[in-house]
């Protein structure tokens, strides 16, 4: 029986001046506010007829309520039409939007007397306020069916996690793996091939079992599974669920006036599994939920509305969770198809016509809408269905090795010194994995739960092949592609220490330039070499020099580390002293004049146009250059390195410029060397001028 509030008229002043009615709806006591505990109520209030082929409800105040929608006589006679709510928020006072509400519910299989036409419910929450309106969809002005009326229901508070202030996560986050304790006579429940999912039970999201008095009904098994929707808002807070199930509950039983809520399960967006309709969530319970098909199958519907916005990863787990138990039951394949028999002539949203007694073929997952007239599950949820199908049958979906950590690669293969870490990612939710296994060579050498993602595992050396394999809960496996990884502790090898050279360039009292010289080798794969003393560079496996720059005066130690992609590494280390002889340490022949200016190094330079004068600096070191001024009008100079002619070199250039290395020399090991410059007296242009002479020691 439908409860009805007794309705108080009244009047309010609105912005223009005008005056409006309204009813108030007094059910229950005003009082209870809060967390105060609150029992459930159910009211109705009629639309009335404006128009041929027109009924509305004017702005109404009513007692709290958080779900809304329209009914009708006759349980099997459609609303073709459009019902639309708006409400107003208790806390808020505000007026929301118009909603349309989803007219093409399913009705029972069996009409019994008192069964009403109904919408589908629509949760807006926390209200006390409500206008409606219901008119022809194609603007015809034929009747409405009689008894139409807005339908509110006040989901109440009636657990005692909804009474304490500090009250839990929902049970999505701590639930009860045991059996519902609501009645199970037979059928016997048959087991599954796959583990149950946590379900919250009847009692524990607070049904009234005064609501649906009458026994349940069994179906011989569970052949197929249908998606639904329940419509409203999908904003709610986790914590509201219980309520929204109390609140569909209400209305399948005192609005449509059946004999208890028409789904079997329900799915909030945060994964919680409700039990629905009373029974046993392990026996093939009749339900009420898609027309037609109700004889061999069982209906989860996913809290909100799924039109548009796509279902939560949470929720289609769930769903995939209680779909595939459910089938497991039975020894279906959620991913297969089967032959359902109509139980009622009809058409489904597709246009397929169903003559009841014929079989036709489904999927075992399947939407609403594939078995009655309706947009349920809406389109997003219904595009959905095919990962529902997925992850509920197996093998584990997406399954693939993200990283190898304390190993690097190169190309296609990886190096570690013999202990990565294995690091995984798939699909497939967690709670439909069974296990994860690390293969090497083939062989499994670790294993987690299906909540694992990482293992450490140990490598001997040489080269291995390393895979995850994953196990579904329907005993489905699927491997990874393997990887080739190489383990190994040989360090590298400098086959050549680090040598310092000059080079040609500008020099300074502070800088000469040189370059860095080395040599490295791995037994399996060079990575890089790195400087890491007097300054810091890395180099790759390939390179072998780097030019740089080099303080005269100082003694410097060049430090070079070596690494392979195993992250093995050797270290090695030479020091070098680059010198400034200046010009007046040279021995001279000839005639030489000096010559100051900022631009020579320490102010001052020799400077000679005399054919066959003569510079000498004697050394102990490795490598030497010999710094000089150029100019368009400078002349050439021969070199001798220990009386031997080395090079004849033009200082000619179109530009002035001091202080330049422009011929050097690198031996292999520090040893005592002369170096001779003479003075060519090159016609036009005899003139040379020099800085010095720059060694290595």
């Amino acid at each position: 029986m439908r409860r009805r509030a007794w309705l108080t008229l009244g009047a309010v002043l609105i912005g223009g001046g005008g005056v409006v009615t309204y009813a108030t709806a007094s059910p229950s006591d005003p009082g209870a506010t809060g967390q105060e505990r609150r029992p459930v109520e159910v009211y109705g209030l009629a639309l009335k007829g404006t128009a041929a082929g027109e009924r509305k409800l004017p702005r109404t105040e009513t007692e709290q309520f958080s779900l809304v929608g329209v009914s009708w006589t006759g349980a099997l006679k459609p609303l073709e039409g459009t019902a639309q709510v708006r409400t107003r928020g208790l806390e808020s006072g505000e007026w929301g939007a118009w909603r349309s509400l989803e007219l093409n519910a399913a009705p029972p299989e069996e009409v019994e007397a008192g069964m009403r036409g109904a919408s589908q419910p629509l949760w807006v929450g926390p209200s006390d306020g409500v206008e409606a309106r219901v008119v022809h969809e194609d603007g015809t002005t034929a009747a409405l069916p009689k008894g139409l009326e807005v339908n509110l229901v006040d989901p109440g508070v009636v657990t005692e996690a909804e009474t304490r202030v500090d009250a839990p996560e929902p049970a999505a986050f701590a639930m009860d793996e045991s059996p519902s304790p609501s009645p199970s006579p037979e059928p016997t429940a048959p087991p599954s091939t796959v583990p149950q999912p946590p379900v919250t039970s009847r009692a524990d999201w607070g049904a009234d079992e005064s609501k649906s008095p009458d026994p349940s009904e069994y179906n011989a098994e569970v052949k197929a599974v249908f998606v639904h929707h329940t419509d409203g808002a999908n904003d709610y807070d986790c914590a509201e669920s219980p309520a929204i199930v109390r609140g569909i509950y209400a209305y399948h039983t005192e609005v449509n006036g059946w004999n208890d809520v028409g789904y079997n399960f329900l799915v909030d967006k945060c994964g919680t599994v409700f039990e629905g309709r009373k029974g046993g969530i392990d026996r093939p319970v009749l339900g009420a939920h898609t027309y037609g098909f109700n004889r061999e199958s069982a209906g989860v519907a996913v809290l909100g509305a799924h039109g548009t916005g796509a279902a939560s990863s949470a929720a289609l787990a769930s769903v995939a969770r209680v779909t595939a138990w459910k089938l497991g039951q039975y020894g279906a394949d959620p991913a297969g198809t089967v032959k359902l028999t109509a139980g009622a002539t009809q058409t489904n949203y597709f246009g397929t016509a169903f003559t009841a007694g014929e079989e036709y073929t489904f999927k075992r997952v399947s939407g609403h809408r594939d078995g009655f007239n309706t947009e349920c599950p809406g389109n997003a949820l219904y595009a959905q269905l095919p990962t529902v199908r997925t992850w509920a049958a197996g093998p584990v979906d997406g399954l693939r090795i993200v990283s190898l950590t304390d190993a690097t690669a190169k190309g296609s293969t990886y190096y570690t010194k013999g202990t990565p870490v294995v690091r995984w990612s798939a699909t497939t939710p967690a709670a439909l994995i069974k296990r994860y296994d690390v293969l090497v060579d083939g062989r499994s050498v670790a294993g987690t739960s299906g909540a694992g993602y990482a293992k450490r595992i140990t490598l001997t050396p040489g080269s291995h092949t390393v895979s995850v394999r994953a196990t579904h809960q329907s005993g489905a496996v699927s491997t990874t592609d393997a990887l080739t990884v190489v383990a190994e502790t040989t360090a590298p090898v400098f086959t050549a220490a680090p040598t310092l050279g000059l080079r040609a360039g500008t020099v300074n009292t502070g800088s000469a330039p040189v370059t860095l010289r080395w040599k490295a080798t791995d037994d399996q794969a060079l990575r890089q070499v790195r400087l890491l003393t007097p300054s810091t560079a890395t180099f790759s496996a390939a390179a072998y020099l780097s030019n740089r720059t080099a303080k005269p005066g100082i003694a410097s130690t060049w430090s070079m580390r070596a690494y392979d992609y195993a992250g093995n590494h050797r270290d090695t280390a030479a020091t070098y002293t680059p010198v400034i002889l200046r010009e007046s340490a040279a021995v001279r022949t000839g005639t030489w004049s000096t010559r100051s200016s900022s631009s020579y190094l320490g102010g001052k330079s020799y400077s000679s146009a005399s054919k066959g004068a003569s510079l000498s600096w004697t050394f102990t070191g490795r490598s030497a250059a010999w710094v000089v001024s150029r100019a368009s009008s400078s002349g050439q100079a021969y070199v001798y390195v220990d009386g031997v002619k080395a090079a004849t070199v033009d200082l000619r250039s179109a530009a002035t410029s001091y202080r330049q290395a422009i011929w050097t020399k690198t031996w292999t090991a520090n040893a005592r060397h002369t170096v001779k410059i003479v003075v060519v007296g090159t016609s036009g242009r005899p003139t040379v001028t020099t800085d010095g002479l720059v060694y290595i020691r």
